[in-house]
């Protein structure tokens, strides 16, 4: 499953990089007196209402879909990572009022709070990334902070404080590369997380803004026709779908290599 789930991601980022050369068609082409015709060889996921061709803009879409996802778990996880190293190393009042921090915004619901920012900020592309990722910072400093935890009193860290290293040569060469399995396994989901936000985000108006194509944004505009052009919203849901479920499958599989306790039960079951 972990296999084919990167095979699965592999494919995604091959269309997202080149799907304006996979595309038979452009993402706003439209076809006069094509609006709403079913799935057939010249338009294999049908036509919308405007007459644009729905594989090529569900193709184009993963790219938006895609670098947003990215961009924004690629904030999150630089400042949680750079709070969560704070947190748990210095400890005491630091730690004290960092995670305090961060647990008031944990406490909003992730979708409500990046609606909030968006409010501040105002809709589009760009702001939905920043958005989602102050809403997925909180994850990534807790995940950081409790591995910290667990290395910076090991036996190489005192041994390096005794030689006379700087806080930040410890930090960045010796606690971070031992807490990054849980952080790598974090982005992997969040990465999930994060397509289904901009997603949602899009659906409401308030994320990626017409003409360009946006599997949430498709979603938006196929609800209308559900009854009589099912296919519109059929496609994007089965793309946001394929490619959450491929990032959680890619994690779990993660886990199970990089988690010594994971290990540790799948030897003795494979022993047994």
């Amino acid at each position: 499953m972990a296999i084919a789930s990167g095979l699965v991601l592999i494919g995604l980022l091959v269309v997202g990089l080149f799907g304006q050369w996979l595309a038979p068609y452009g993402h706003n082409e439209q076809f006069v007196g094509g609006q709403l015709e079913a799935p057939s060889g010249s338009h294999w996921f049908g036509t919308d209402e405007a007459g644009r061709d729905v594989f090529s803009r569900v193709l184009l879409g993963a790219e938006v879909s895609l670098r947003v996802g990215a961009v924004a778990v690629g904030i999150s996880l630089v400042a949680g990572v750079l709070i969560g190293l704070l947190a748990g190393y210095y400890g005491r009042w630091l730690d004290d009022a960092l995670m305090r921090f961060m647990d008031m915004l944990f406490a909003f619901p992730a979708l409500l709070m990046a609606i909030a920012v968006l409010a501040i900020l105002g809709r589009g592309e760009n702001n939905a990334m920043i958005a989602i990722g102050i809403v997925y910072t909180p994850i990534f400093a807790r995940v950081t902070r409790a591995s910290v935890l667990t290395v910076r009193e090991d036996v190489f860290i005192r041994a390096s404080r005794s030689s006379g290293a700087g806080d930040a040569r410890i930090i960045f060469r010796h606690v971070l590369p031992n807490a990054a399995p849980p952080i790598i396994v974090q982005t992997t989901i969040s990465l999930a997380f994060a397509i289904l936000s901009e997603a949602a985000l899009s659906f409401v108006g308030l994320g990626t803004q017409p003409p360009n194509p946006s599997w949430g944004r498709m979603l938006s505009e196929g609800r209308g026709f559900i009854e009589h052009a099912w296919w519109m919203a059929l496609f994007p849901g089965l793309a946001i779908f394929v490619t959450v479920l491929a990032f959680n499958v890619l994690g779990d599989a993660l886990r199970d290599v990089l988690d010594p306790r994971q290990r540790s039960t799948l030897s003795g079951k494979g022993a047994r």
